[in-house]
């Protein structure tokens, strides 16, 4: 009777049901990085004040022929990356770093953006903060051409987004077993439609160990 009077109340939709996950990882979830490495490598990186623990509000994943890249943007002004090979399991995972970002600078005319993937972007060394890194993917001559990603990102309220992102990784030894990576990316999103944004991203980071990161749901 009160059923039939009230109707049946609908289960609250989960809106971030279909973002990517692999680890455990997912929107709302949280992860916590070894205070010790942190402590140890810390003064020796470009970004301070990492946060042990972070709290992902959204996710994104780049599908590269067998290659699969998953991003969890934190609260930390930064992003767990995890990147499989042959597969989207656990199993697959061969690499995982977390990167903070470091500036975003704009791109505002078509001469920069061209002069930015055909000139600078894929040089064999790049300066930060007065530190040199060394580019980590080869070519046959001194210029790599950006490595084109396409991304899908959702966000913890369900909404998703599209970027176009034109990449290169770098990187600097700081001690016998750790480096510090450098990931450039030329982002390009087209909004509102007909209308395109651009910008360079450029973020540094650390690989992790699976001893060194703690999955919390």
């Amino acid at each position: 009777m009160f059923k039939s009077l009230f109707g049946k109340k609908e289960p609250e939709k989960n809106l971030t049901e279909n973002a990517p996950s692999i680890l455990g990882l997912r929107i709302g979830h949280s992860f916590e990085v070894d205070a010790l490495l942190l402590r140890l490598c810390e003064n020796q990186l470009i970004t301070h004040n990492i946060a042990p623990t972070q709290i992902i509000q959204a996710a994104g994943v780049v599908e590269l022929d067998d290659t699969y890249i998953f991003r969890f943007y934190t609260d930390d002004e930064g992003f767990l990356q995890v990147v499989s090979q042959g597969g989207k399991n656990d199993e697959h995972v061969i690499d995982v770093k977390l990167y903070h970002y470091f500036d975003t600078l704009d791109v505002s005319n078509q001469n920069d953006w061209e002069t930015l993937l055909n000139e600078k972007i894929g040089m064999p060394h790049y300066t930060l903060e007065n530190q040199n890194f060394d580019r980590v993917w080869t070519a046959q001559g001194d210029y790599h051409n950006p490595v084109h990603m396409h991304e899908t990102t959702h966000d913890d309220e369900g909404s998703t987004s599209q970027t176009d992102q034109f990449t290169m990784l770098f990187e600097r030894a700081i001690s016998n077993d750790l480096f510090e990576s450098l990931f450039l990316s030329a982002e390009e999103t087209e909004s509102p439609p007909g209308n395109l944004n651009r910008c360079l991203v450029i973020s540094t980071g650390i690989t992790l160990s699976a001893s060194q990161i703690t999955i919390h749901g």
